[in-house]
């Protein structure tokens, strides 16, 4: 039996499997299916939160029913509301311990009536609500009762006995607890932490697999942080902590006869302060924001990467040119005056290279990396427990959105470990590759996909552009299409939705607190309104564009005048769009919970 991550009948950081929900008008009881000597008690009026013997606890009226586990407690207008997982699926299993995913949720209010609310509260409240189910309803989140998932296998191997006799919430990896905030209330007595699940957002697959008659286990675990978190546009760069906008730590482990290997790769927005504002433009400038202090967050991102992962090799993806080349220019300027030997800076412009469809021009950059991955290695632990080889190092990718060309080349240095990890185990042979097993190929190539458009879900709202090479290996012309039709669906959510999304993600994360007196004695910043002035551009433009369209396909009686009533609908339509993209920031929808990228001044 390993060190990290089985959980024993005897021992105490496991957390319950399953719960008997009972709920009456005073109170919730949550009993442990595996335990008949205690109940969670949550008193619904005073909010207490306690832990008493099952003897008599439960009223024989209480209605009851079977829950998967405990998301965690968000106050909002109407009071305090459990959140609970009613469903999950099989995931797959890690060193012998099951690994889940969220499937169905709910939220149960602890007050019965809204009768203490005004009508605007009560509006609000549903708002609220709202914002909460919708990243609840984000895919995907994940939990295992047994396993910590928040740890890559190395990080867990080299833990210390206290560690092991930690509670799974308390030594997990706080970076990828997405309930941190919504536990805050459990997780202060120490007495309820077998009732703390830590629900990880980001994606997971686990594949049984079979090469050469030799079976296997895949998996392929991307651990989303929620520092920094947020949507593609309102989220950027880096804050004065040092956490960037969409971080995630993606690791491949394979596991065969009791050894594991794993190889670990990270990716997140460029370590600056910079922002890229939605304002209607098909692809906002993005810009270097002055006056913030660089090289302090700069230095604190990668202190701590260096902590966690070892030596930090860069492959920036982004243009070397136009805007996206001012960025790559500072992120250079800022490795060399950093002079870190920890830090190696690596810039392939992919959009220049692969011009013209031609992607094999990657393997350019990926046979350059070879000798850097050999050197920075894989961890391979033994059926014993032993480790016998340590990852020193990773690649940490990015591009402007981390999302689809960091992916593509993610995959790719993914697929150079796995063809080593393998051979190492003797799955395949030292002449063999990956590709060369067209059943496990296909796996691959699709698991790499569908990780590529959750995670793109997660942050741009859509899936992911360029899948079409991962999937097959090849760009195609119904690739481009799909993308085409990506990049329209983003543009919409991106100018016109992610405000709210941006709030949700803010008020489930705790970025913001609820006030119970908002919409009565406190402003409620829920009602913040667009200038009617500004609401009816849209709506002079719809009707000039149809009336433009009525002139022309109209059969004309009078030849001139047509002529006369299309250029004259022609010009309101010219201006009024003119004017709307002028002041288009004027009509995104921005979040109102949070300020979040100051109108400061920018070169």
């Amino acid at each position: 039996m390993s060190n990290f991550g089985v959980a024993s009948a005897f021992g105490n950081f496991y957390v319950y499997e399953d719960l008997l929900l009972h709920v009456t008008a005073e109170n919730f009881f949550l009993e442990p299916q595996i335990s008949h000597n205690e109940v969670l008690v949550i008193d619904r009026i005073s909010r207490e939160i306690s832990l008493k013997a099952q003897q008599d606890q439960v009223p024989p009226h209480a209605s009851g029913r079977l829950i998967c586990g405990i998301v965690g407690i968000i106050t909002l207008l109407s009071g305090p509301y459990l959140v609970i997982i009613t469903k999950k699926s099989k995931v797959g299993e890690i060193n012998g311990q099951n690994i889940w995913r969220v499937e169905e949720t709910e939220i149960l209010s602890y007050s019965r009536t809204l009768l203490h609310l005004t009508e605007e509260q009560i509006q609000y409240n549903k708002v609220y609500l709202s914002m909460v189910r919708s990243v609840l309803h984000t895919p995907h989140f994940y939990f295992s009762t047994s396993y910590d998932l928040t740890h890559t296998l190395q990080r867990l191997h080299n833990t210390s006995p206290d560690f092991l006799q930690m509670s799974l919430f308390e030594r997990a990896d706080q970076r990828f607890v997405w309930n941190n905030f919504l536990m805050r209330d459990l997780i202060a007595q120490p007495e309820l932490h077998r009732y703390c699940l830590p629900v990880l957002h980001g994606f997971i697959t686990i594949k049984t697999s079979v090469i050469n008659r030799k079976t296997f286990t895949w998996c392929l675990i991307s651990r989303r942080s929620w520092l920094h978190a947020g949507t593609r546009y309102f989220m950027r760069g880096v804050d004065s902590e040092g956490h960037v906008a969409n971080f995630i730590e993606t690791e491949q482990i394979v596991e065969r006869d009791g050894c594991m290997t794993s190889f670990v790769q990270t990716r997140g927005s460029i370590p600056l302060f910079w922002s890229q504002m939605p304002n209607l433009k098909r692809k906002p400038s993005p810009r270097v924001i002055n006056n913030e202090n660089h090289i302090d967050s700069f230095s604190k991102h990668f202190n701590n990467q260096i902590f966690n992962y070892g030596r930090q090799v860069l492959i920036n993806l982004v243009d070397q040119k136009g805007a996206e080349g001012h960025l790559e220019k500072c992120f250079s300027e800022m490795v060399q005056a950093s002079k870190s030997p920890n830090i190696r800076y690596e810039a392939f412009d992919f959009h220049h290279e692969c011009r013209k469809m031609r992607w094999d021009r990657l393997s350019i950059l990926i046979n350059k990396l070879a000798p850097v991955q050999d050197d920075l290695g894989y961890f391979l632990m033994l059926k014993d427990g032993t480790a016998v080889l340590v990852q020193d190092g990773v690649f940490r990718t990015n591009c402007i959105d981390c999302l689809d060309r960091t992916n593509v080349v993610q995959n790719m240095v993914g697929r150079r470990s796995l063809q080593q990890q393998l051979q190492k185990l003797g799955i395949l042979n030292k002449d063999q590759k990956v590709e060369d097993h067209v059943n496990f190929e296909v796996v691959y190539r699709n698991v790499w996909a569908d990780n590529a458009d959750v995670c793109s879900i997660q942050y741009a709202g859509t899936s992911a552009l360029k899948t079409d090479f991962t999937r097959t290996g090849k760009r195609s012309i119904a690739g481009l299409l799909s993308d085409g039709w990506n990049t329209l669906v983003r543009y919409y959510k991106n100018n016109f939705a992610d405000g709210f999304r941006q709030d949700a993600i803010d008020l489930f994360l705790g970025n913001y607190n609820v006030e119970e007196n908002e919409g009565v004695t406190k402003l409620c910043p829920l009602m913040k309104k667009k200038d009617m002035k500004l609401l009816a551009l849209p709506i002079v433009l719809l009707i000039a564009l149809a009336m433009s369209f009525y002139c022309l396909l109209t059969p004309p009686v009078h030849t001139t005048e047509t002529i006369m009533y299309v250029i004259f609908w022609a010009v309101i339509t010219t201006v009024t769009l003119t004017v709307i993209l002028y002041f288009g920031a004027e009509f995104v929808d921005c979040p109102k919970l949070q300020e979040f990228r100051p109108k400061l001044k920018v070169k």
